[in-house]
């Protein structure tokens, strides 16, 4: 058996048109623009091509893009009231602190400063709680992301056994309660965890968010799985050459498994697509506004 391979890039430019095709009716209703600030400290290279390409993806859905950029020997008072001028700022619909920060900023001290109500990233504990406890939230891209793979390939999730390995705030824990959410039984699996090969092979999902290249194995998983990998880990090939893989072998894994995303092209373009989606949710819910249906 060769697994499905998910294509997460056509879902996520399906997901940007249909944000895009969303904001006209916005404009109409409001007057403006739905509008994502994006803060970047200091000029670290990958950070500052994610940051373009987010304000890129956001220009083209028909947003307003406003991006701030501080030196890295900025100090933390000075991205704590750049943070407070876009909570108060009524062109701004959602704000993006890129992380991680430089060494001595606190990344949690910076996050809590953001408005809830614009917190598109789903960082803030208040963020954070409601969706532990079922209410509307704001969620993490990625996880989110994850999920409408997930359910745009299986259909409803009630009753399947779900395993996630990784329990971070960003990833781990908010996919194990958007699983939750969608009646699955969920097991989260760690560095702690024992006899992991055998926990991992109960799920009929598996979510891979360790960044430990390739850990995962074919003959980890239960034959059939969907596996959604979610790592990014850039590792040598040889002769100064280097290649991105997932968390997953996916030479073995596509052996066993029903369904697979790559890496890359699999959850990674999907986290941008959500962030312009929470944007928009994030734009109506300011203006006590009904989002489009499906988003």
């Amino acid at each position: 058996m060769t697994a499905e391979i998910i294509d997460g890039k056509a879902f996520a430019d399906a997901l940007r048109a249909q944000v895009a095709g969303a904001v006209p009716a916005f404009v109409d209703a409001t007057g403006r623009k739905p509008g994502l600030a994006v803060v970047l400290v200091g000029d670290d290279p990958a950070s500052s091509v994610y940051v373009r390409f987010k304000g890129k993806a956001t220009l083209e859905a028909g947003m307003e893009s406003f991006e701030h950029r501080l030196p890295e020997v900025s100090g933390q008072a000075e991205l704590v009231a750049l943070v407070e001028q876009l909570n108060a700022d009524d062109r701004v619909d959602g704000i993006l602190v890129q992380l991680p920060l430089p060494g001595h900023m606190d990344d949690k001290a910076v996050i809590a400063t953001i408005d809830p109500a614009k917190d598109v990233d789903g960082f803030h504990v208040a963020n954070a709680g409601r969706l532990a406890v079922g209410e509307k939230s704001l969620v993490p891209c990625t996880p989110f992301g994850a999920l409408a793979l997930l359910k745009h390939r299986l259909g409803d999730l009630s009753g399947l056994e779900a395993v996630v390995l990784g329990r971070s705030n960003i990833v781990g824990k908010p996919m194990a309660q958007l699983l939750l959410q969608q009646n699955c039984t969920v097991t989260i699996a760690h560095s702690r965890t024992r006899n992991l090969p055998d926990v991992v092979r109960r799920g009929d999902i598996v979510i891979a968010a360790v960044g430990q290249p390739q850990l995962v194995r074919g003959d980890w998983l239960k034959p059939g799985a969907t596996v959604i990998d979610v790592g990014i880990n850039r590792i040598q090939i040889g002769d100064g050459k280097t290649r991105l893989v997932g968390d997953v072998d996916f030479d073995s894994a596509k052996e066993v498994a029903g369904a697979i995303t790559p890496v890359p092209g699999g959850v990674g373009p999907m986290t941008i697509a959500v962030l312009l989606r929470n944007t928009l949710v994030a734009a109506h819910a300011r203006h006590d506004l009904r989002a489009p249906e499906g988003l």
